[in-house]
């Protein structure tokens, strides 16, 4: 991992201008702002369910790779100077007993009525999306202005204490001729999902129409492309659902906290 490398100055007043705009109300899917700036997942559970969290996640790292863990009450993290994250994230999902109660845009409040929640932050394949463009690789949702289409499969991921749940994935299609690249470059970045979990073939992945994805938007694909699938950021939110865990507060899939950490701290 590059641990000494550091945001530019300018990497970091791009991100924080983009942060100053989702915490005064803009409310839009993050993919493609502040290229280069590691982008973050949030799973918030009460102290009581935190430990099962923490040990489902270290059995599931490609799919819930934690790059912070903010104590009980707290929401300031290392990966900004400026971030709250009740604010930071453009939208977010309220869970009671596993089922979504409510969206938002800000959590201050709601925050103040459950002081005791547990926060993970976890590392989002938005983060490597630059350096496949900068690979001239198109990543097709960032083309179309639209959110990344994500799929519930029908892998299980590892359980741990009271948690279980099945793997999410993310979808891009790529060219034939670049999967190969796709692979090289992604499979870098461990810390931010890695090389993708499966290639081709999204019914073995147990998703039947790959136009109607569990999350996100619809895709758009060409004939020569093949749909590549990456472990992703929501799927705590599924182990929420199965789980049922009394309270949650999760993003909403594809509206990501914008840090000040570049992308390449990750690379390895």
């Amino acid at each position: 991992m590059s641990i000494h490398y550091q945001a530019t100055p300018t990497q970091l007043a791009i991100a924080h201008q983009e942060r100053l705009k989702i915490r005064h109300g803009a409310n839009v899917p993050t993919m493609g702002l502040a290229p280069g700036m590691t982008q973050v997942n949030m799973i918030c559970v009460p102290e009581d369910w935190a430990w099962d969290f923490l040990l489902y996640a270290q059995r599931n790292p490609q799919s819930c790779p934690v790059l912070d863990v903010i104590e009980s009450g707290g929401f300031k993290t290392i990966l900004g100077k400026d971030i709250d994250i009740r604010s930071d994230f453009p939208k977010y999902h309220i869970w009671e007993n596993g089922q979504k109660i409510n969206e938002l845009t800000d959590i201050t409040e709601i925050w103040e009525k459950h002081p005791k929640l547990v926060t993970f932050l976890i590392g989002c394949s938005f983060s490597f999306e630059n350096d496949l463009l900068m690979a001239g690789i198109e990543v097709r949702h960032i083309t179309d202005r639209t959110n990344v289409p994500m799929y519930l499969t029908n892998i299980p991921c590892r359980t741990a204490g009271k948690i279980s749940g099945n793997l999410v994935v993310s979808m891009r299609p790529i060219p034939a001729s670049h999967v190969s690249q796709a692979v090289q470059i992604t499979s870098k970045v461990p810390l931010v999902h890695g090389a993708p979990v499966h290639i081709g073939f999204p019914e073995q992945l147990g998703i039947n129409d790959i136009y109607r994805p569990d999350f996100g938007d619809m895709p758009r694909m060409s004939p020569h492309e093949i749909p590549v699938f990456w472990a992703c950021g929501v799927t705590p939110q599924a182990a929420v659902i199965q789980s049922k865990i009394p309270f949650a507060i999760s993003h909403a899939p594809g509206h990501m906290l914008i840090t000040d950490i570049p992308d390449r701290r990750w690379s390895i």
